[in-house]
């Protein structure tokens, strides 16, 4: 069995990374080539509900500035984990919504300490075939944010977080693609860089596996 393609979105909140992960799976598996989404999150917004129905203010104060990355960390490594497993299993295409890098930079962003130990324990999950980095202004990913009425993002939290993504020392490597315009056009650029990796793959026997993962 051949090692399964693996396409990897990241960006900061607001991006467009859910939204274009899981029509890029779509698309690939009406176009022959089946595919699923998977969303590698650390959790975040169940633990601010969670916090919140205790009165505190968001997962940070739940579980302390400590604890909290390691929960984090934790749990996004067990949705990671999945993923490998299932595109292991059936050798097909695997449309990640965040890897292992989302959780160097938000560690770096919030200024958390243990961030070469969680690089060590994620050295076990490979690199994915292409990583697209979705390219955003922080004053539209904020705007969008807002718009989806869900959460809030504080300007600076995400210039942050842009700031921690380009200064990852794989970023080099990474396929950076314009996030600030039209669904469609972002789409189409996306697909030219998906095409040339899954060409030839053709429809492969069976379901396609799981159309979502754990919510984070």
């Amino acid at each position: 069995m051949r090692r399964p393609v693996l396409i990897a979105l990241v960006g900061v909140d607001g991006s467009g990374k859910t939204t274009q992960a899981r029509a890029l799976a779509r698309r690939l598996t009406a176009r022959g080539v089946p595919a699923a989404y998977f969303e590698n999150a650390g959790g975040r917004p169940l633990w601010n509900r969670l916090a919140r129905s205790v009165g505190r203010p968001d997962g940070v104060a739940l579980f302390g500035r400590t604890c909290y990355p390691v929960v984090e960390a934790t749990v996004r490594a067990a949705a990671m984990a999945r993923t490998l497993l299932w595109s292991w299993a059936t050798g097909r295409t695997a449309v990640l919504d965040r890897w292992t890098y989302c959780q160097y930079v938000i560690m770096r962003a919030r200024g958390d300490r243990g961030g070469r130990a969680v690089r060590a324990a994620y050295r076990m999950f490979p690199a994915p075939t292409v990583v697209c980095f979705l390219a955003v202004a922080p004053e539209v990913a904020q705007r969008r944010v807002l718009a989806r009425g869900i959460d809030t993002e504080e300007l600076p939290h995400l210039r942050a977080l842009d700031a921690a993504y380009r200064a990852l020392p794989e970023f080099g490597g990474f396929v950076v693609l314009p996030g600030d315009g039209d669904p469609d056009e972002v789409a189409a650029a996306l697909d030219g860089v998906v095409a040339p990796l899954v060409d030839g793959q053709g429809a492969a026997a069976g379901s396609s596996g799981p159309d979502a993962a754990a919510a984070g």
